[in-house]
């Protein structure tokens, strides 16, 4: 009955979501039918994290669609690359994943928070553990055994069978990551540089690293670790279930790995704890202006219905009315 009460609840959550994600692009549909009908012209360029990349991609299509003459670059490179690209005037437009710092501030970083997304644990689907895993969970402090102390090294110690000693094989990332701040800071505020393993470039490699390895362990965006067409884990993937209240089994309320529908609708919910979920931004030098404010400015109204299908959580009435406050509309 439990189960049935919380698959309800996520999906009148999600339901919710959608409306308001709807009627926000309904109330400003107004103030954006003279941007539809001008000819914009021009290129924008996007880099960074690939937290961002698959939603960005989506709106760079949907914005072209409307403004043919248009064309937007979005590559992926990190949010560390994206910060640093669009301070260095190198892009108009820096994807990151994680929390702006003040140093970045005082260097020129304008920023608006676009989404929100979460981070989940990957194993290889071939794990020795995998029922045990997936039926237990693993809590907190022994993920920070394993990512942060380096004292959890089998597969044995984490679902409690001694004589299970197949090595725990740990991979990080490499590059700088938002999805890596914010892994690190579920483990007790710790930072990307506390993380142990080894370090492999962005969020493909991480998975493509897991991938090929029976006892690799790593962490990556969901939109990484699922399959968008299928909306289940990607092949040769699995994700390891967070014990949030400790008591070595995975109940009802902590069950929605099945799905990228499912995960999201527990993110929108609050049910998937944050960190590690996160917000998303884009950052330029100085205030958006010209054919890029347009475009942010569209990201923030009518961009954000196309946000639940792709599998990020759309933001509130109230975010997006102060972040189009902030760039001034």
């Amino acid at each position: 009955m439990e189960s049935l009460h919380t698959g309800v609840t996520m999906r009148k959550s999600l339901a919710i979501l959608l409306i308001a994600a709807i009627l926000i692009g309904s109330i400003i549909a107004y103030e954006y039918q003279l941007s539809r009908s001008e000819q914009l012209t021009g290129t924008i360029t996007v880099s960074g994290a690939f937290a961002l990349y698959p939603m960005m991609v989506m709106w760079a299509g949907e914005f072209q669609k409307i403004h043919p003459n248009v064309r937007i670059d979005v590559s992926a490179g990190g949010a560390g690359k994206g910060m640093a690209d669009a301070l260095g005037g190198l892009v108009d437009i820096g994807m990151v994943s994680r929390s702006i710092s003040p140093a970045e501030i005082q260097k020129g970083a304008f920023y608006v928070v676009v989404a929100k997304a979460g981070a989940v644990v990957t194993i290889n689907a071939n794990n020795p553990a995998l029922a045990d895993l997936l039926a237990k969970g693993v809590t907190r402090s022994t993920f920070m055994g394993i990512f942060i102390f380096g004292n959890v090294t089998t597969w044995g110690q984490v679902v409690g069978r001694p004589s299970m000693t197949d090595p725990i094989n740990v991979y990080t990332r490499s590059d700088s990551a938002g999805v890596a701040d914010a892994w690190a800071s579920y483990l007790g505020n710790h930072i990307q540089a506390d993380l142990k393993g080894v370090g492999v470039n962005g969020d493909p490699g991480l998975v493509q690293a897991v991938q090929n390895d029976r006892l690799g362990i790593g962490y990556n965006n969901l939109n990484f670790a699922y399959d968008n067409k299928t909306g289940k884990p990607v092949e040769g993937i699995s994700i390891i279930p967070l014990d949030l209240n400790g008591n070595g089994k995975i109940d009802a309320n902590e069950d929605f790995y099945a799905s990228k529908d499912k995960l999201v609708g527990a993110v929108a919910s609050g049910a998937y704890p944050e960190p590690p979920t996160m917000e998303l931004y884009l950052v330029t030098k100085g205030n958006f202006t010209g054919l890029t404010k347009d475009f942010v400015r569209w990201i923030l109204t009518d961009g954000q219905r196309f946000e639940l299908e792709n599998g990020y959580v759309p933001l509130s009435s109230a975010i997006v009315a102060d972040q189009l406050s902030k760039i001034g509309q």
